[in-house]
């Protein structure tokens, strides 16, 4: 008898396995074997590891041995073990960051749940405690190692406290690793304390953020074209760090037949494809950046290891689009063998691409016999732009500067859109044509201000600057809240269920009515925010600042169409928002914050001391007005564009009104011709008619003190 349940028992624990998915099917138990677990997540990371430093190392030798260069006599050489410590370390740090991000996105994103972490989840937030725990070593290692590449010391020569100090803060690839190693001491102090999958996308976003420092030093920061170089490789460490450590552990997911396995996969199958792209994208400027021309693919190490790197990304958008087509459904039946078959195979070769993508790191890109760029050329990223001549309207329209950022930014913006209204349409809903032609061409303004001469003299003159600015904070955003993206987004993205985490759409909900937005999308601390931030950039330090460096420049740029954004949206916008100040309110609020932007820009006009002195002495532009005369012409610019987004802004905020009053109006005839309790006409009414049975109504007899009662002392109107 006890052998008859216990194999009931099994059998049907067997069918309980097969009806989630956890047992597989008999190809699963060939592949895992009798003990259930011949390859362990440990060792695919381990050898995926063991790949990449392999790759490495041949990637280093190909380019000239060791990562350290040839030694030129004469001068120290910072030894062995700075030499191959370094490429290492950024090894071990690249594939611990991927881990970080990996196991992170896999708990707080990919595997379905409630709010609350999960068991499953919260094991994988360990393993992310772990990971970044290493990540942090790995950085502080590279902070270190770099100190001593760039002495020519060995390690043991600078290893003073004081020494590191100085370098995390004064130089920008010390700066870069210490902000790295503080992120991943963050994640790993705080990550053991997380039970939410709010607090675990944090943590994502806190380590997502910590793989960005390092894009902005390096070979691509030293680049003629800098900005474009920096920009693109951000974009491409975040889209790898995604696609690697997603990819590898859901990778592991499988192997541990974690439950929602298939839902995992189909959501990661998104997130795959906007990283192949983002990667795809970046990876092409990055290279028509550094190589100088076509020829230097095969001419150069450099080159040569670059192409080994494409070849490697096609053949990973390969594999991608084989899951979406043939192994996703294989999950979905419980099978996993041909999805771990296929995903072992891509995390083996993005081990191999970051061991490339390291030796990259450390191999000079070919100068191609350039000469050295000038001092303008360093400050701006580009050549000095010719003079504006006798047309200076003419070269703000043939001067172009490509923009990753907004390049990328705008053009995800805009299909994302397409795709809503797309969606909306599909399932027989209507959306207005003439919202989706403002945010299309609130988006090509925006591209026209950040790629165009407005950009490129931007950053070489105070007035063009300024116009860029005003297109920016004053065109840009009234075409872009006209669009209704909010709207759209709720309307097109799907509902989550009840208990389960919080999806896109109650995320965009919940931001729309967060405290924060409360706060800022106050009329007040809205207008505040839209005249003092120009008060505060341009008549502080912070403007020089912020123009000497790209991303400092960037800040820049977001910062005044986010302030732009949220003003117009309190004036004209039709998202919904935690306070909708009545029309008349609206146009108040636009009537009293003009005169404020006038004064800002008679200020510039009769400043007698250069804004940004500093800058432009350094910049030395040896054509066009004076820095005082360009600067006043700023200003100029600045108070004549101000009226025309004023004008319009006050004529769509008059049809606004008018049209709100118009759909009140047919709202109550509706209620009116229903019948409706609530119509406000017919309460009205209705409170009339009580009081005229109030008056109508026989008064009740003998009560003291009242008209007509027997104690009455006063004769009633009949009586007298």
């Amino acid at each position: 008898m006890t052998g008859e349940r216990a194999t009931t028992g099994e059998r049907a624990m067997t069918g309980d396995r097969a009806m989630t998915g956890d047992l597989g099917t008999t190809g699963d138990r060939a592949m895992t074997g009798r003990r259930g677990s011949a390859v362990r997540p440990a060792a695919l990371l381990l050898g995926a590891l063991v790949l990449a430093l392999l790759v490495t190392a041949a990637g280093l030798g190909a380019a000239g041995g060791g990562g350290g260069g040839q030694s030129v006599p004469g001068i120290e050489d910072a030894g062995t073990l700075t030499a191959w410590g370094l490429p290492i370390a950024r090894v071990v740090g690249d594939m611990a960051a991927a881990a970080t991000v990996g196991a992170l996105l896999l708990a707080s994103v990919l595997l379905p749940g409630g709010r609350r972490l999960g068991a499953a989840q919260l094991r994988y937030v360990v393993v992310a405690v772990v990971a970044a725990a290493v990540w942090a070593l790995a950085a502080a290692a590279l902070l270190v190692l770099t100190l001593s590449d760039l002495f020519a010391q060995p390690v043991g020569a600078v290893l003073d406290p004081a020494v590191v100090a100085d370098f995390a803060v004064t130089d920008a690839r010390g700066r870069a690793y210490a902000a790295v190693t503080g992120a991943g001491l963050v994640v790993a102090t705080l990550g053991l304390g997380i039970t939410t999958v709010r607090w675990a996308r944090a943590a994502l976003a806190l380590a997502l953020a910590g793989v960005l420092p390092p894009a902005f030093t390096g070979h691509s920061a030293a680049s003629a074209n800098h900005d474009a170089a920096v920009t693109s490789l951000a974009l491409h460490v975040a889209g790898v760090a995604v696609w690697v450590g997603g990819l590898t552990f859901l990778v592991i997911a499988a192997l541990r037949r974690e439950n929602g396995l298939g839902v995992a996969a189909r959501r990661f199958s998104v997130l795959a494809g906007a990283a192949f792209l983002a990667v795809a994208a970046s990876g092409l400027v990055s290279a028509v950046v550094r190589l100088p021309s076509p020829g230097l693919l095969f001419g150069s190490a450099y080159g040569r290891m670059l192409v080994l790197k494409v070849l490697a990304l096609a053949a990973l958008g390969g594999l991608g689009l084989w899951h979406r087509r043939r192994t996703l459904r294989s999950l979905d039946l419980g099978t996993r063998r041909p999805f771990l078959r296929i995903a072992i195979g891509e995390v083996l070769i993005m081990a191999a691409a970051t061991g490339l993508a390291v030796a990259l790191s450390r191999t000079p890109a070919p100068g191609g016999g350039e000469a050295e760029p000038t001092r303008a050329e360093e400050l701006l990223g580009f050549p000095m732009p010719p003079p504006l001549g006798d047309f200076p309207w003419t070269p703000l329209f043939t001067q172009w500067h490509f923009d990753p950022l907004f390049a990328f930014g705008s053009a995800a913006a805009a299909v994302l859109y397409l795709a809503g209204v797309r969606r909306l349409r599909a399932r027989g809903d209507a959306w207005p044509v003439g919202r989706t032609i403002s945010w299309l061409a609130g988006l090509a303004v925006t591209v026209l201000a950040t790629m165009s001469g407005l950009a490129v003299y931007g950053k070489a003159m105070m007035s063009v600057h300024m116009g860029q600015h005003m297109v920016l904070a004053m065109t840009v955003p009234i075409l872009l809240v006209l669009g209704a993206p909010a709207t759209l987004a709720l309307r097109a993205l799907p509902s989550t269920a009840k208990d389960g985490p919080d999806g896109p759409r109650e995320i965009l909900l919940r931001l729309l009515h967060s405290p924060w937005v409360r706060l800022v999308s106050h009329p007040v601390v809205a207008s505040a925010l839209f005249i003092g931030s120009a008060f505060g950039v341009y008549y502080t330090s912070l403007f020089e600042t912020l123009m000497r460096s790209h991303l400092g420049h960037m800040v820049m740029l977001v910062h005044f169409l986010a302030v732009g954004l949220l003003f117009f949206w309190v004036v004209i916008g039709i998202d919904p928002g935690p306070r909708r100040p009545p029309h008349l309110g609206r146009l108040f609020v636009l009537i009293l914050t003009m005169p404020f932007h006038s004064w800002f820009s008679i200020s510039v006009m009769s400043s007698v001391d250069v804004i940004g002195e500093g800058w432009w002495t350094d910049l030395a532009r040896g054509w066009g007005p004076s820095l005082l005369d360009d600067q006043y012409n700023g200003g100029a610019i600045a108070w004549a564009t101000g009226d025309i987004p004023v004008l319009v802004t006050t004529v769509i905020l008059a049809v606004q009104w008018v049209r709100s009053d118009a759909r009140e109006a047919r709202r109550v005839d509706r209620q009116i011709d229903r019948g409706d309790a609530n119509d406000p006409l017919a309460a009205y009414n209705a409170y009339l008619a009580s009081l005229h049975a109030r008056d109508r109504a026989p008064r009740p007899a003998g009560i003291p003190g009242q008209p007509g009662g027997a104690a009455s002392d006063h004769p009633t109107r009949e009586e007298s």
